[in-house]
């Protein structure tokens, strides 16, 4: 009850000090002329009311940062048109909209997240490196850069087509050869490099269309992956390989699992590049939820998230010749694929999917979801109990000695005169 109170009083202190805007249906007509950074929600989500206090520190944070970044908020409920013209499917749903473009927000639901990827995806989709130090400032920031080198060229106009698709996601940039770290050598321009895991890679036609490869290669060789990174790898061809295991709580074996994956990255990057993305996974939840199964803590698992299978070691991953073994058991086709995409397995996801929501709605917002729960349930009864008590129309009338109701004549009831009973034929 407090965290309800707490959420309402938010929102209308963000509201009324303009921090985030309650947008209706006119927003078509004044939002290609301004940046604008929209929530879609429901009033039935019960993630919407978990998001609802970030969604206000976003706003409020943007206006003291002075940010050109309108924030605001729709319920589409009440504007099914817009949410209909925008294919919102989800709640919530995150949007940037710049002119006539709009970007989808897919990273984690935090404030810190959401300020960043504003800040990106509002200004220059390739931003000028026009120094070595600024240069070296991008880099101490950025895990992971797309650097465009040289002149006017068709690579030029292909980098900034690529840019405004994967703006969502990282950072891309321009530089002339000058600016470049001396360790940086080159074969000729102009080129497109990403750099990242302390070193760099070129992008060659041999690599396929620059926009797969920079898709393929805009994730580090290892990090930590959480639910969203882990959704967007659905879009590559690599398979993941995850230890999962519990930050909270660290055993020697989680710890060995997580150095084998990432010496692993490491020492076998070039041998295992194009087809696995390493890391690791804190916390089980959402790998459960991807096999409808628990993954014992720590583990080793490998996710082809294209078709919703993975695999799991059939033996215990001690070194990292095992680990090798089981990766290539992979790649060979001799180890065994479990889940996958077919009819049945969509089927029983969907159940599951459907289970764990509601769960989750009664441990969030237990009185919120009887509600929601109990007054469709409710209505059905109450259908179902007044047809089946329902009174036909033939059984209204009244039996033969019975009173006459209000409003209606006595004569009505009352047998007619002319006939006579057996009775009285009989004294006849």
């Amino acid at each position: 009850m407090k965290n309800v109170i707490l959420t309402a009083l938010l929102s209308v202190i963000a509201v009324v000090s303009g921090y985030v805007e309650e947008l209706d249906d006119k927003f078509n007509e004044y939002r290609r002329n301004e940046l604008w950074l929209v929530e879609f929600y429901a009033p039935w989500c019960t993630y919407c009311h978990t998001f609802e206090p970030i969604w206000y520190e976003v706003g409020a944070e943007l206006k003291s940062l002075g940010s050109p970044v309108n924030v605001g908020k729709m319920d589409t409920t009440l504007h099914t048109s817009i949410a209909s013209e925008f294919n919102i499917r989800g709640y919530p749903t995150i949007k940037l909209f710049k002119g006539d473009l709009s970007f989808d927000y897919k990273g984690q639901r935090t404030k810190d997240a959401i300020i960043e990827f504003t800040n990106r995806v509002s200004g220059p989709v390739v931003r000028p490196l026009s120094s070595v130090q600024l240069f070296q400032h991008v880099m101490s920031r950025h895990d992971l850069i797309f650097v465009y080198i040289g002149g006017e060229s068709f690579l030029k106009n292909e980098y900034y087509k690529a840019a405004t698709e994967y703006i969502v996601h990282t950072y891309f940039f321009s530089a002339s050869v000058k600016v470049l770290p001396k360790a940086v050598t080159l074969q000729d321009v102009p080129v497109v490099a990403v750099f990242k895991d302390g070193t760099y890679y070129l992008y060659d036609e041999s690599n396929g269309n620059l926009s797969s490869w920079i898709n393929r290669e805009r994730f580090p060789s290892y990090f930590q992956i959480d639910s969203f990174s882990l959704y967007q790898m659905g879009e590559q061809s690599k398979l993941v390989a995850l230890a999962v295991v519990d930050e909270k709580n660290p055993s020697e074996e989680s710890i060995r699992y997580k150095t084998l994956m990432e010496r692993l990255s490491t020492e076998y990057k070039d041998h295992y590049k194009s087809d696995y993305q390493f890391g690791y996974m804190d916390g089980n939840e959402y790998i459960n939820g991807l096999i409808m199964g628990e993954v014992v803590m720590p583990s080793i698992i490998v996710l082809n998230m294209t078709i919703d299978g993975y695999f799991l070691p059939e033996s215990k991953i001690e070194t990292i010749e095992d680990l090798l073994l089981f990766l290539n058991s992979v790649l060979d086709g001799s180890a065994t694929l479990l889940g996958g995409n077919g009819y049945l397995q969509c089927t029983k996801r969907a159940f599951y999917k459907a289970k764990s929501t509601v769960v989750l709605m009664f441990q969030t917002a237990p009185l919120f979801s009887c509600f929601v729960v109990g007054l469709p349930v409710g209505v059905v009864v109450m259908v179902i109990w007044g047809t089946c008590t329902a009174v036909p129309a033939d059984d209204e009338k009244p039996e033969e000695g019975a009173t006459a109701g209000p409003g209606k004549k006595a004569k009505e009831l009352q047998p007619d005169n002319t006939e006579k009973t057996s009775e009285a034929k009989k004294e006849d």
